[in-house]
């Protein structure tokens, strides 16, 4: 009995709580809830900036990764026109390298019409520090023979010393095993030029006359002594005259109108 009247006062003063609740909730003004909705806003104010600058800041890398990504296309492309671009250009380089060659092909017909000529390519250079030899690109099959003068649009090369059926070899002027027979342009005097191994376009002429002028800057041709290289071709100008003390030994340095380091287009006599 005890037992039971314990309840019944538990559960009186359960409903009581309740009852007071209730009529403290309906006589809350507005102004009071505004009061706990800024005391909640504050504290969990912060919370939703935090997580907010969080994701914009996600987003932001995610854009950034993007913008990479897209650049690296780019770039990729760019490499790819670059090196289509690089392409074209040396297909350009070998059209104006073959027009040239047969602009000098034209020239060296042009200029040299009193002699029956074959053009020729120089496809290897034999050059060591007493060998000045090139190779060219026709032979006996072209009617090449030993002996035939070689000349290109500046001037004297030298001459073939051996054939193949489709090569030919030429020792040209500036070999040390070279001599050429030559004359002075204006006043006619007889010299004998030989190759050196100081300069590559440089010859040693000497055998000059005692009685000869010998200037800076007069022009040298072959003499059309010695049975190979026909008269009046080129072979350069005279550099500089070196005097010794017996006047029999003096020497002229004659720089060669060809420059054999650029050379690539030349003409072998066959008359």
């Amino acid at each position: 009995m005890y037992s039971s009247k314990k309840k019944g006062i538990i559960g009186i003063i359960i409903t009581i709580l309740i009852l007071i609740i209730i009529v403290i909730a309906t006589n809350i003004k507005a102004d009071d809830l505004s009061s706990i909705e800024g005391i909640v806003g504050k504290i969990f104010m912060p919370i939703q900036n935090g997580l907010t600058y969080v994701k914009n800041q996600l987003s932001g890398n995610n854009a950034f990764f993007t913008d990479i990504n897209n650049l690296s296309k780019e770039n990729a492309e760019l490499k790819q026109k670059n090196s289509e671009l690089e392409q074209q250009l040396r297909e350009l380089e070998i059209i104006k390298a073959e027009n040239e060659t047969l602009k000098e092909y034209v020239n060296l017909k042009d200029k040299y019409t009193q002699y029956t000529t074959i053009p020729a390519y120089v496809i290897n250079k034999d050059i060591s520090n007493y060998n000045e030899n090139i190779i060219i690109n026709v032979g006996s099959k072209d009617g090449i023979e030993e002996n035939m003068a070689v000349i290109s649009e500046k001037g004297l090369v030298g001459h073939v010393i051996s054939v193949t059926e489709d090569t030919a070899k030429i020792e040209t002027i500036v070999d040390t095993a070279s001599t050429v027979s030559c004359t002075i342009t204006s006043t006619r005097d007889n010299l004998i030029a030989r190759g050196t191994l100081d300069n590559v376009s440089t010859l040693k002429a000497g055998n000059i006359p005692t009685d000869a002028t010998v200037l800076q800057g007069d022009t040298i041709e072959t003499s059309g002594l010695g049975g190979i290289y026909p008269k009046g071709i080129l072979i350069g100008t005279i550099k500089n005259v070196v005097n010794t003390k017996n006047i029999t030994d003096r020497y002229a340095e004659i720089e060669t109108a060809v420059d054999f380091e650029k050379l690539e287009t030349v003409l072998v006599i066959t008359n």
